[in-house]
């Protein structure tokens, strides 16, 4: 699926990666400790991570993370596994240079499910990471979300922007759990020189999603795969910017090695409705599974599209996977049964 407004200049894009580079100092973590390491994104993190040399202990409590996610980790040098409640604490004795706080619920199945959960993860569990970067003088990464916009009154959405959030809705125990996460890695920077940095990540996907965990691409590709309905809310003309779980990974290491603060958005500057979406999904599965149309939640947000110049800029990132080909993966993992 090609898009024009993609094609970027590739001397405009050279010079943006070549200032970015000169910007950022190249870190070599040597322990990075990664709550949530056990969920989606957080187990690609780990994996990233090992790969690049550093020793790393991974913190979950499965509540929605997965073991398997980190089962092919196990054995591999330098890995530890933790099962723990970051809410309750982070017992974890080796000091760490990298503290990557990415423990919650994150989906809207997950996190209507496990309210206070949530809140206590954004909260507590973030106070707890904050904590243990500030004690061990390490490099802190607070992985916000694009939720913290709320339904959006600008689109695309750039780090500047304040949000349109409903405090008391069904969506808000994850909104103001991450606002409140953003403010308390303010406070703790501010207050107390801890060396901290917010990415807002947007819509990712990719394999080690959960068919039934509530999110677009997984329900659409699980529901194509098995022949169903693809269930497609209000009349489909919502957007989303996808951006593949390899790319964000990408994103969010050139945050944590740059001495950027943040927030800064991590995401893919280029939207798709959900029947769009939904009508892809169809073609690259090759499935005659139709589409029907359902409810739309309540507070579902509108539109949502990241402003990345300050990631280009200063990390000299953008995603390098389209829609197309990212699917075609995801797709592939889902085809082999690793979900079940």
């Amino acid at each position: 699926m090609s898009n024009p407004s993609s094609r970027t200049s590739r001397t405009s894009r050279t010079s943006r990666t070549s200032r970015a580079a000169a910007e950022t100092s190249p870190r070599a973590w040597r322990h990075a400790v990664v709550t949530g390491g056990a969920g989606f994104v957080g187990s690609h993190l780990c994996a990233a991570l090992l790969e690049s040399g550093a020793a790393v202990t991974c913190v979950d409590d499965f509540s929605t993370g997965r073991p398997e996610n980190v089962t092919p980790l196990m054995d591999r040098p330098g890995f530890t596994l933790v099962q723990a409640d970051v809410s309750e604490g982070l017992p974890v004795d080796r000091p760490p240079d990298l503290v990557l706080h990415f423990a919650s619920p994150a989906s809207p199945a997950d996190y209507l499910r496990l309210p206070l959960h949530t809140m206590d993860a954004g909260s507590l569990g973030t106070r707890h990471a904050l904590e243990m970067a500030h004690r061990f003088g390490a490099r802190f990464l607070l992985a916000s979300t694009s939720e913290v916009y709320g339904d959006p009154q600008q689109n695309p959405q750039d780090e500047r922007y304040w949000g349109h959030v409903n405090p008391v809705g069904p969506r808000s125990v994850y909104d103001e759990a991450k606002r409140f996460a953003e403010a308390l890695t303010t406070a703790h920077a501010d207050g107390e020189g801890t060396d901290t940095c917010i990415v807002r990540l947007f819509n990712t996907y990719g394999p080690r999603m959960r068919g039934h965990d509530g999110r677009a691409v997984p329900t659409f590709v699980r529901q194509a795969l098995d022949g169903e309905p693809l269930t497609v809310t209000g009349d489909g003309g919502q957007t989303r910017s996808l951006c593949y779980v390899d790319d964000t990974v990408r994103g969010i290491l050139a945050a944590a090695a740059h001495g950027l603060r943040g927030p800064v958005n991590i995401g893919n500057p280029h939207e798709i409705t959900m029947l769009d979406l939904a009508r892809l999904v169809v073609e690259l599965t090759g499935s005659a599974s139709d589409i029907r149309f359902i409810e739309r939640p309540t507070d579902d947000p509108a539109v949502r599209c990241p402003d990345i110049t300050l990631a280009r800029d200063k990390l000299g990132w953008e995603p390098q996977v389209d829609a197309e080909e990212g699917l075609r993966r995801t797709i592939a993992w889902f085809r082999s049964g690793a979900d079940h």
